[in-house]
């Protein structure tokens, strides 16, 4: 007889296998089936599963105190964190971190930095967010009114803020129906067209996320984007808000993906990768300026959550780090992603469904269509990105869905290993993504290969 579930789960009526463990590369589960992990969970696990040195890690920390609240007193654990993240910014200027417990936290703990900032500094009209269609900012209300993604909005719409005001730079689909270069980055100037019509008295912050993730399939912007956005916010004294969650802590080569544009934020929020998939932790950074401002008026910052800053995390989070640095993981990133992107370019070529592939290092999405030539899409009903999902599971493979085409229609996936995958496993992981495309073309070429095998 089956055993009654009392989890609530993403999809209440599907039938989720169970995991029983994981190791480097691979989750198995109950029935001994292995799982090539092509997208770190949910972009998370970039150390791969099992590591024994963040266990030792998790160990030692478990065997000295797990819990301090934030309130009372700090840890040896919390500050050693917040100092090995400034020292691996790049910048000519000290951050800050405010330690949360998850991507959507940090996203809020930003934005009452960033009003809280503009309070004071006598400016306490400057309260709005400005942020971009195809954006995901987190699940809570705040964060959810950032994000231009329209499925997660759509059920809860009326209750949201109306922050998206901005195309995003999708040059597969130039919203303005343009070509770079001649477009001269419109995408980017629009900016200042928004922060005309608004008044500049009435925003506090522009939140982007350097490459959008999972709402655009590794939305790549030109190299001259970032440099014109940052100087748009400067001019009109807006700050600049980085959402890292998903690219920060090595994801696409560099520490941080802003710094592929040489810019500086004045907010960064990382999560994800930050505890690798070992501990819940984010964390929400503030420029020297802004802090020094904050503790010169306000003297705290109006957020926290009970299990902040907690020493379990933040020694975890330290532990990820150093992990990153001794394995010198960053550029094995940087190579890994040039292969597989070069890999991926040739091998899937030859499938007409396959309208574009884009990203930076082991980010990396593949935007499906019907029609190549026409960059038309599938219609909704057809479910192609769920079937090819499924055809992924069944081949072994794990990928991550994401948002493409108009926001309402559109298919696309990310790749994204974990930062250890071997050359060996990159080519097994291509192997099954052309196994998986060629079912997904072909419906009946699974039908005549289990025919084969009786």
């Amino acid at each position: 007889m089956k055993q009654k579930s009392f989890l609530i789960k993403p999809e209440m009526n599907k039938r989720y296998k169970k995991i029983t463990h994981g190791r480097g590369v691979y989750l198995f589960d109950e029935n001994g089936k292995a799982y090539l992990d092509g997208s770190s969970g949910a972009i998370t696990v970039n150390l791969g599963h099992n590591v024994n040195e963040i266990k030792k890690a998790i160990n030692a920390q478990a065997n000295k105190v797990s819990f301090v609240y934030r309130s009372q007193f700090t840890t040896n654990e919390s500050e050693q964190l917040a100092s090995k993240i400034n020292g691996l910014f790049s910048f000519d200027e000290d951050f800050y971190s405010f330690f949360v417990n998850s991507g959507s936290e940090a996203t809020e703990t930003a934005i009452k930095m960033a009003i809280q900032y503009w309070q004071d500094r006598n400016k306490p009209t400057k309260q709005f967010i400005l942020s971009r269609w195809f954006s995901y900012h987190g699940i809570t209300r705040g964060a959810l009114s950032l994000s231009g993604y329209r499925k997660r909005r759509e059920r809860f719409e009326a209750t949201l803020e109306k922050s998206p005001q901005l195309e995003a730079p999708y040059c597969y689909r130039c919203p303005f129906q343009l070509s770079y270069p001649k477009c001269n980055v419109r995408c980017a100037y629009e900016l200042d067209t928004v922060i005309h019509k608004m008044g500049s008295t009435h925003i506090a912050a522009f939140i982007a996320e350097p490459i959008v993730g999972a709402a655009g399939a590794a939305l790549t912007p030109p190299k001259e984007y970032y440099s014109i956005i940052s100087a748009i916010c400067e001019k009109h004294q807006i700050l600049f808000i980085a959402d890292e969650v998903m690219t920060g802590i090595g994801r696409t080569g560099d520490f941080l993906a802003i710094d592929h544009w040489q810019v500086k934020p004045d907010i960064i929020i990382l999560g994800k990768g930050l505890g690798a998939g070992f501990t819940s932790i984010a964390a929400a950074c503030i420029s020297e300026s802004l802090y020094s401002t904050l503790a010169k008026n306000s003297g705290f910052i109006m957020s926290g959550h009970t299990y902040s800053a907690n020493p379990q995390s933040t020694a975890t989070a330290f532990a990820v780090l150093e992990y990153i640095e001794n394995e010198q993981l960053l550029k094995q990133v940087q190579k890994k992603g040039e292969y597989l992107m070069t890999k991926l370019t040739k091998l899937l070529k030859p499938f007409d469904i396959v309208g574009d592939i884009r990203g930076k290092g082991l980010l990396i999405g593949v935007e499906l269509v019907e029609e190549r030539s026409t960059k038309k899409m599938f219609p909704r009903q057809n479910k192609v990105l769920e079937t090819l999902l499924q055809i992924a599971e069944e081949e072994g493979l794990l990928l991550y869905p994401a948002q493409a085409g108009n926001g309402v229609r559109g298919d696309a996936f990310l790749i994204a290993p974990p930062y250890i995958i071997s050359y060996s496993e990159m080519n097994l992981l291509l192997r099954k993504i052309v196994k998986t495309l060629e079912r997904l073309s072909s419906p009946d070429k699974k039908e005549e290969e289990d025919s084969h095998d009786q």
